[in-house]
């Protein structure tokens, strides 16, 4: 399997970042690790192997495992949160503005996924949602959206602009509400999973604005299992086949 890794010095945050590729060609797929994790989390837990492995070595989709800088921003619980929300904006300008040309010089397939869990799936579909014309598909795993639990309510245009459940529930653009229209989005949470009305939330907040997804639960909430979960979403199950083979050629 082809993996490659990247580090360079980011002029959006002013310092090094670090990323990893795995795979030659197909669907670019955007991978966020979980709360404060690390760009090389997907591989630690052997997730490039199984049921992706195959969709890799034969060139239907390519990862780009990216690094967090949580710990800086949301997480960085002694700052301000209009500092925070500042620190994360930066995050979002050095994804759009470096990592998606990266991508891109490597790979110019049209089809680009936003995945991600715990955590990392909040980066999913706040980037998707911000930038819908640029993401063709957005999987979201046992994830949170509203990130004013960060700060106890605080909001400005950082935080506001950074928080799905506020600027989709607003959102008036025509443009941008068809792009999400045409975007494919999954949001999946376990049963018992604590923040399983954030993900119900966030699904009625899409389907309000006339934007369809497909809300799914399952029994297991351990990490293991939502990261599991997130493979088999990127390849389903015999029920979804002949769609998977269709998106992961890229005929949808």
């Amino acid at each position: 399997m082809h993996r490659e890794y990247h580090k360079w010095w980011s002029p959006s945050l002013g310092r090094d970042m670090e990323l990893l590729v795995f795979g030659h060609h197909g669907a670019r797929v955007l991978v966020f690790p979980t709360s404060r994790g690390k760009y090389y989390e997907w591989e630690d837990r052997g997730m490039m192997h199984g049921p992706l492995n195959e969709h890799l070595e034969r060139g239907w989709l390519q990862l780009f495992c990216v690094d967090s800088v949580d710990g800086e921003s949301w997480y960085n619980y002694g700052a301000h949160p209009g500092y925070r929300g500042w620190r994360h904006t930066q995050y979002f300008n050095y994804i759009v503005d470096e990592v998606l040309p990266l991508t891109w010089r490597m790979n110019q397939n049209p089809f680009l996924m936003s995945v991600g869990a715990s955590f990392g799936a909040y980066h999913a579909a706040a980037i998707a949602f911000k930038h819908p014309h640029l993401f063709s598909r957005m999987i979201a795993m046992s994830g949170m959206f509203d990130i004013k639990r960060f700060t106890s309510g605080y909001s400005d245009d950082n935080v506001y602009f950074n928080n799905p459940v506020d600027f989709v529930q607003h959102e008036s653009d025509g443009g941008r509400l068809d792009a999400l229209r045409r975007m494919d989005i999954i949001i999946a949470t376990g049963k018992d999973d604590t923040l399983r009305e954030e993900s119900e939330r966030m699904s009625r907040v899409l389907w309000s604005k006339g934007v369809g997804n497909a809300l799914r639960l399952w029994d297991e909430t351990t990490l293991t299992a939502i990261l599991l979960e997130q493979v088999r979403q990127l390849v389903p199950g015999d029920d979804d086949r002949k769609m998977a083979i269709r998106l992961l050629q890229h005929e949808l």
